[in-house]
């Protein structure tokens, strides 16, 4: 089954059944906090999507599904190859285990090891390349010379589809919130949920966020079209995407309103402020949409009620202390 590229309401509830039972329906959390509540702009009332909890960590695993349902018998013999610094590859080689099909992943020698042994443990091949952009280009020579499948990490209609089914959560479980805070990588994030939101709440602002170091989307939609990046530098490697591309790009210009750019510097202290509130152990990605909603974001924040998504929490508690500490 093909998926569509701008999934309507049909085809993401059509989704959501076809997931149902096989993925974790994650909770939505209202964030009445103390500590929480000092650090969100004045009269903002927010509730946090624990996408965190999702099997392999992370929303990935969502569209990772529906693009492997999709494979016919001689696609699925042949096995499925994919990049990532971790959480795809994560998704990638659990649910490629679950359907019995073969996996190769390519990730960043840097990448955190547990994402790395993750990975192994699950029977993926990983190879380890010198960065995310060498590890595209190697992905995409083993493709042509395996006749893998190429599981996009962003630029798939089945990951935006997956990404809509969990805007559809949001709206259905938070269905007053007023303006919705997005981490960008890639863009299939951002660009499912903005399609999953709109779906049900059309009046909805939406903003991306995206580190400075790793800042593709927002270099695109000044030039009116998706651009590569020279290099990529980023404590957020989960959003270290090299490059936008057209079809997650027409959907973020259409429907999101704007994207704003932070340091590395802001991720740590939202992360901080995430494991002393709710007591997780997020990734700075995983921390982006609060770094944002009580940084450059506040001022749209201020006086409504606001939707973000903790996205995923793939690393070792080592790489959390050396990174908040």
């Amino acid at each position: 089954m093909a998926a569509p590229a701008r999934p309507d309401a049909a085809a993401i509830a059509a989704a959501r059944a076809a997931l149902a039972g096989r993925i974790v329906a994650t909770p939505t959390l209202s964030l009445p906090h103390d500590a929480l509540r000092a650090a969100l702009p004045e009269g903002a009332g927010a509730v946090l999507k624990l996408e965190l909890f999702q099997h392999a960590g992370s929303f990935k695993s969502r569209g990772v599904l529906l693009a492997l349902d999709a494979l016919g018998p001689a696609a699925r013999a042949a096995g499925v190859v994919a990049v990532s610094a971790g959480n795809h590859a994560l998704a990638v080689a659990w649910a490629a285990q679950a359907q019995g099909v073969a996996a190769r992943v390519f990730m960043p020698a840097a990448a955190d090891p547990v994402r790395i042994e993750g990975c192994r443990a699950l029977g993926a091949e990983v190879t380890l390349a010198e960065n995310v952009g060498a590890a595209f280009r190697q992905m995409a020579e083993v493709a042509e010379a395996e006749g893998r499948t190429v599981l996009h990490p962003f630029e798939s209609p089945f990951m935006v589809l997956g990404a809509a089914t969990v805007g559809a959560e949001l709206a259905e479980a938070a269905p007053d919130i007023e303006v919705a805070v997005v981490p960008v990588g890639g863009g299939g994030l951002i660009a499912g949920m903005a399609l999953g939101l709109r779906a049900a709440l059309p009046g909805v602002r939406i903003f991306g966020v995206e580190p400075e170091g790793a800042d593709a989307m927002s270099r695109s939609l000044a030039a009116g079209a998706p651009v590569a990046l020279d290099r990529v530098n980023t404590i957020a490697d989960s959003l270290g995407a090299p490059m936008a591309l057209p079809m997650t790009f027409a959907i973020v210009r259409d429907l999101v309103e704007g994207i704003v750019r932070l340091p590395d510097a802001a991720f740590p202290p939202a992360m901080r402020l995430m494991n002393r509130a709710l007591k997780l152990m997020p990734e700075p990605a995983c921390a982006a949409a609060l770094a944002a909603a009580t940084g450059p974001l506040a001022g749209v924040c201020r006086g409504r009620r606001v939707g973000l998504i903790a996205c995923g929490a793939n690393l070792s508690p080592q790489r959390f202390c050396d990174l908040v500490a």
